[in-house]
């Protein structure tokens, strides 16, 4: 199977499905780490190239570099090369209002350590609250590592148009943004989508799977309700409810399956598919922890969506418009149901100088 690939820019290209790292991360259930990380070489052979991580996924980014040392160890340079990790840079909510300009790089410096990299392929840019601080210094920051060659590329994430157009109008060249997109939630549609067009930007989604929920394993299942011990189950069960009563959720994925089966393939590949057939689209993430997942990861680049199961898919989702308003709005409100699950001081941990903490 070849692994379709998208130019976010003229000598930069990306697989179209990206392996996603938040589900490796504490608490969202167990991890064999040592099998996360030799797996991973699966997924390079099979020709997902880029990998995707944030400093505030604890130890993901640590997980990552130690693949791409050993890889370099076992294969040498140039096949470790062809790794193309794309990280966040999301300082912590409660440094906002007074971080430095140096506490910044100190971020960019720690991510190029614990990635084993001498350069960042991408870093996503993302501010907790844009009425904190000075959010300008962040990305002030990152095209000065840009001049420096520590950082190729920027993005970024979990942001509409009216927080995005600010950086643009002062000359930052911003080529994708990373936001939550799938059947379930079709916010990126509400005006972004056509923007970021205008702006040769591209979409690089998450929550193409809503952390597993679109997956036969959900298909025919009873409506769990809302306490998992996985935080990310927690985050995509508001958005199922969200887009409608567990009913609706349930013959989106008869629907799913149906095409499915035409097709010779998982519902779960016919989610992803719809997500790579939407207009400005760049990537899907996926976050298959392990190798064992890799054959249904692939088979996304085997078929395609043809206008019965447009039409199918869409008849279902005219009656669940799903989430409303801009992208990230529910979950930007702290007090909410969305915004009360998140986890906004991740970035240093205890034991961490970086910031001038531990």
């Amino acid at each position: 199977m070849t692994v379709h690939t998208a130019d976010l820019r003229p000598g930069y290209a990306i697989s179209r499905v990206i392996k996603g790292g938040w589900q490796l991360a504490g608490d969202h259930g167990p991890v064999d780490r040592a099998e996360a990380v030799r797996d991973m070489e699966a997924f390079l052979d099979a020709g997902i190239t880029t990998f995707d991580c944030a400093d505030i996924y604890v130890g993901v980014e640590e997980m990552i570099g130690d693949f791409i040392g050993d890889l370099r160890r076992r294969r040498g340079a140039e096949v470790a090369d062809r790794v193309k990790v794309h990280t966040k840079l999301v300082p912590d909510l409660g440094l906002l209002e007074n971080i430095k300009p140096e506490q910044v790089e100190a971020i960019i410096d720690r991510s190029l350590k614990r990635l084993q990299v001498a350069q960042l392929h991408l870093v996503q840019f993302y501010w907790w609250d844009l009425t904190l601080g000075d959010p300008l210094v962040g990305l002030d920051v990152l095209k000065r590592c840009q001049e420096k060659g520590k950082v190729a590329h920027l993005g970024v994430t979990n942001w509409d148009v009216a927080e995005t157009q600010p950086f643009l109008a002062a000359g930052f060249d911003v080529i994708s943004t990373q936001v939550q997109y799938s059947l379930l939630d079709r916010r990126p549609e509400n005006g972004l989508t056509r923007w970021a067009h205008a702006q040769d930007m591209q979409l690089l989604c998450y929550g193409t799977l809503a952390g597993g929920f679109l997956t036969e394993r959900w298909l025919g299942a009873e409506d769990p309700g809302f306490t998992f011990e996985n935080r990310s189950l927690i985050k995509y069960r508001l958005i199922i409810d969200e887009f409608g009563p567990w009913k609706r959720f349930q013959h989106l994925l008869a629907v799913l399956k149906s095409v499915g089966d035409k097709h010779g393939v998982s519902l779960s590949s016919v989610a992803t598919r719809w997500v790579l057939e939407r207009p400005q689209v760049g990537a899907a993430i996926v976050g298959a922890r392990y190798a064992r997942h890799l054959p249904r990861t692939l088979e996304v680049f085997g078929f395609a969506l043809d206008a019965e199961d447009e039409a199918a898919i869409d008849a279902v989702l005219q009656k669940a418009p799903g989430p409303q308003g801009a992208v990230f709005g529910l979950e930007r409100d702290r007090g909410g149901r969305h915004g009360r699950i998140m986890k906004y001081n991740l970035n240093t941990r205890p034991d961490d100088k970086v910031l001038g903490r531990g």
